[in-house]
């Protein structure tokens, strides 16, 4: 028989879902849906799976602009071909054996390391290394500056040849990698029966879904996700955690985190030495963490709204009615944060000020500049992307790391295969690598939302985001702000999540971190080799371009989380107080199970 908890639970899983389906983004949806042909979703849908889910038509498009004005403008060509036989003279003067060549023999991107080693530098490999570098320095340059042809189609083009020279770099082939041939002669053979025996180990794991290896050593609620808590609230799309305190008195406002859905929550809580959260209740805060569900079939009209509704204030209403305050610190983790900066200006909107501060992590609010990503963003490619995850009603969580995984081919693709199945060094999988690996599903209709009104109308920068109806302004917003992000980081360029200047009057802190959008966050003090830098513009100075906050603003040693958690300190003003209970029965939530609940344990 089910208990009065089971049947509350229930209650509220039930009546998000009617205000979903009664939603009229999801109204607007499915009528939407329903004037598709069918045969034409089937035949997309075949085509992307076919192509990778990569629009061939978008691409095409792309291409014969940038080609049709290259073929209309013989000066550029002209460049082009000197350029081209000014490469070929410093190559054939460099490929005599006995050309000296210090390390490195050419340079590349700053963040290319497949040429770095010693070996690089001998012939004949150094010229293997050197023509290839050749090549991409050309084809960078002819893909920029064509006139008349469209910047973003210019990129896609630069893009595609990029990835196709990174597939053929000599770095990828034993015959042509100095590296991997000495490693060979040095364990006499053994490194290649090691990265065949990878090799094959990934084959089976990739063909029967097995986890990958190494990953059983991270088991969510036992090695990772550990610090103590319980689940005080559930929603169709949401279980709240409300953490244990570990301190003798607390600060009055709780925080409340939302992290991004298209990863688990639980990068912020790995292992007790870096996790944010063990933190933070070290320093005498009451946290709160929203935990989403990974979507199933059923969730396919689920909108980005309900996200907002059934995670972001689902979990400031049961914080504060669980703590008693009357404000909360707001959190938000890369599209976790583009959601909590949604509702903070819906509820500045609509006279809510029950927000203390906010903070947004590695978060994109203008979306006009946000990186290679973009690129991908299209009519075409949304299209194709829809009528995919029409479907099965769902992305799954591998095809969107794989598209993560190209904007760093070289570091995430291809050096890894090299490594692995070539000189037979299998990577030692570390809690952020095993957390990366547990992928969860992204809705159909709430992603499209999201990436059309988000990413390809930049409807919220741009004013005409919609909540409930109504347009919200992130001007609105007169709660002190928090902007972290971070140098490396390639999926929320720090210059696109620099931009928020540009859309607040309020004050703004921002910080800039080492590291990329995972790494770049957990950054727990004490770590070595951390820097940040900090500045805080308030509501009456002038707009500073972000080069030039760079140059004003030198790298402090030490972790970001501390400059962070003296911030939140600073809009805590009030005395300490008596620890809050774990869950409130009486107001409505009571204690539903331990943390980290059950939503985090389903698979992508």
């Amino acid at each position: 028989m089910a208990t009065s908890t089971e049947k509350g639970t229930a209650e509220v899983i039930a009546l998000s879902k009617a205000r979903a389906a009664a939603s009229p983004a999801v109204a607007t949806a499915t009528a939407h849906a329903r004037k598709e042909n069918p045969l034409d979703r089937k035949l997309h849908a075949l085509a992307a799976r076919m192509t990778g889910g990569v629009s061939t038509l978008a691409l095409a498009g792309a291409w014969f602009d940038w080609a049709s004005h290259l073929a209309l403008s013989p000066g550029r060509q002209m460049e082009l071909a000197t350029l081209a036989m000014q490469e070929a003279a410093r190559l054939a003067q460099e490929a005599t054996p006995l050309q000296d060549c210090e390390p490195p023999c050419r340079s590349a991107r700053e963040s290319d390391r497949r040429f770095r080693d010693e070996a690089w530098t001998q012939w004949p490999y150094r010229q293997f290394a050197s023509a290839h570098l050749a090549a991409e320095a050309w084809w960078d340059a002819a893909t920029r500056g064509v006139h008349g042809a469209a910047p973003g189609h210019e990129a896609v083009v630069g893009f595609a040849a990029r990835q196709l020279l990174d597939l053929w770099s000599p770095s990828n082939f034993m015959a042509t990698n100095p590296e991997v041939l000495q490693k060979a002669v040095r364990t006499g053979g053994q490194s290649l029966v090691e990265g065949y025996r990878h090799w094959l180990e990934d084959l089976q794991i990739a063909a029967t879904g097995a986890p990958a290896a190494g990953t059983e050593a991270f088991r969510v609620g036992e090695t990772v996700a550990v610090t103590p808590g319980k689940v005080v609230a559930r929603t169709a799309l949401a279980e709240i955690i409300q953490y244990a305190p570990a301190t003798g008195t607390v600060h009055a406002e709780p925080i409340v985190i939302v992290p991004a859905w298209i990863m688990k929550y639980y990068i912020l809580d790995l292992r007790p030495e870096n996790s944010l959260v063990r933190h933070l209740v070290g320093q005498g805060f009451t946290v709160f963490v929203v935990s989403w569900k990974n979507p199933t079939e059923e969730d396919r009209t689920v909108a980005f709204d309900q996200y907002r509704t059934d995670g972001a204030m689902a979990a400031i209403e049961a914080a504060t009615r669980i703590t008693g305050a009357g404000r909360v610190h707001a959190v938000g983790y890369c599209l976790g944060g583009t959601l909590m900066a949604i509702t903070a200006a819906a509820m500045a909107r609509d006279g809510d000020e029950r927000l203390a501060s906010l903070t947004l992590l590695a978060a994109l609010t203008d979306f006009h500049e946000a990186g290679e990503l973009r690129l991908f963003i299209n009519d075409s490619q949304l299209a194709l992307l829809e009528d995919m995850m029409d479907e099965r009603g769902y992305l799954e969580g591998p095809r969107m790391m794989g598209t993560f995984n190209l904007l760093r081919s070289n570091d995430l693709i291809w050096s890894r295969m090299v490594r692995e199945y070539m000189m037979g060094e299998r990577r030692r999988l570390i809690d952020i690598m095993a957390w990366s690996l547990d992928t969860t599903r992204m809705p159909a209709r709430m992603h499209a939302e999201y990436l059309r009104s988000l990413y390809l109308d930049n409807d919220l920068a741009e004013g005409r985001y919609q909540v409930e109806g109504r347009t919200v302004a992130l001007q609105d917003i007169r709660a002190p702000v928090f902007v972290l992000g971070a140098e490396w980081d390639h999926i929320a360029p720090w210059r696109a999540v620099y931009k928020i200047h540009l859309s607040l009057d309020t004050s703004v802190t921002f910080a800039l971190t080492n590291g990329g959008h995972n790494q770049g966050v957990v950054s727990p003090p004490g770590t070595e080799g951390r820097v940040h830098r900090l500045a805080t513009r308030h509501d009456h100075e002038r707009h500073i371009d972000p080069d030039s906050w760079l140059a004003r603003h030198p790298p402090r040693e030490g972790s970001w989380w501390s400059s962070w958690v003296t911030w939140l300190e600073s809009h805590s003003p009030g005395p300490m107080t008596a620890p809050p209970p774990l869950g409130k029965a009486s107001a409505g939530y009571p204690v539903l199970a331990e943390a980290p609940g059950s939503y985090v344990r389903a698979k992508g």
